[in-house]
């Protein structure tokens, strides 16, 4: 597993520093982000082909999960749901995810409110992986992954135009999310082989909502040089086509060589 460990740090990084940790755990990485006592970015280990199986042993393992500090953790996967907040009712986790799969045995549920209280994002978590993190850190919150994304597009919801999809793109996953009149039309995640793939999912909301092929803005953040995408390809299938960093609400010390080749959207904004 080590030798899947590529690490970002400040040049000044103690390990003793660490206030605070947040696990993004993607369906084939996992990036650890630890901060310090002003919320401030001090050091991230990034692992690939990361099966989220080895977590029990990699707490064990990771000298950034030795310490006993608040913790929060993000699950990217395909299991999750929104929810009105007028209509959310807790301990109805079950019944409103059931649209999103078959729940298994020996779940727990978590929920997250955006957008204040307008919306709940539902997900969970298998009781033994929770366990396995509980016995390690005594103050953990949960989250799915797709707070971080949800919570940046009602923040600029204002500065939409009438007809906007934007994508997310992590690995071999996208979120796609569409707005019309500045309100949220449809969001959910799917995995892609090829950046054609989202052509292919852009296309289908655009017929889904009738939207304007002419007029509709679509925006990708997250495209990385090995991932194929530009704006000179995007423009070649849509009028309206542009790469999108967000805006940052994350610090860092000095330091982070290469950090931005990454474009990791949770990188320049997480939920919080």
């Amino acid at each position: 597993m080590e030798s899947n460990l590529k690490v970002f740090k400040s040049d000044r990084f103690d390990v003793e520093d660490a206030a605070s940790l947040s696990l993004f755990l993607y369906p084939d990485s996992l990036f650890i982000f630890a901060k310090d006592k002003n919320q401030t970015n001090i050091c991230i280990h990034k692992y690939n082909h990361f099966s989220w199986d080895a977590l029990e042993q990699l707490v064990i393992s990771d000298h950034l999960l030795k310490a006993d500090i608040p913790t929060k953790v993000y699950l990217h996967q395909p299991d999750f749901s929104l929810v009105p907040g007028v209509l959310f009712q807790p301990a109805q986790e079950a019944s409103y995810l059931k649209y999103a799969g078959d729940q298994k045995a020996n779940t727990s549920y978590f929920n997250t409110p955006l957008d204040s209280n307008n919306l709940q994002v539902l997900s969970s978590i298998p009781d033994k992986l929770k366990k396995n993190l509980e016995a390690r850190f005594s103050e953990l919150t949960f989250h799915h992954g797709s707070v971080s994304f949800l919570s940046y597009l009602f923040k600029e919801r204002f500065n939409l135009i009438g007809q906007e999809i934007l994508v997310s793109l992590f690995g071999s996953q996208i979120y796609v999310a569409a707005f019309l009149n500045q309100e949220l039309a449809a969001f959910n995640i799917f995995s892609i082989e090829s950046k054609e793939d989202i052509l292919k999912y852009a296309m289908i909301l655009i017929e889904q909502l009738k939207f304007e092929r002419n007029h509709v803005r679509v925006n990708v953040f997250g495209a990385t040089g090995e991932s194929g995408i530009t704006e000179e390809w995007g423009k070649e299938y849509f009028y309206n086509f542009r790469l999108r960093t967000p805006h940052a609400n994350q610090n860092y010390t000095h330091g982070f060589k290469h950090l931005k080749s990454v474009n990791l959207f949770e990188t320049n904004w997480q939920f919080d």
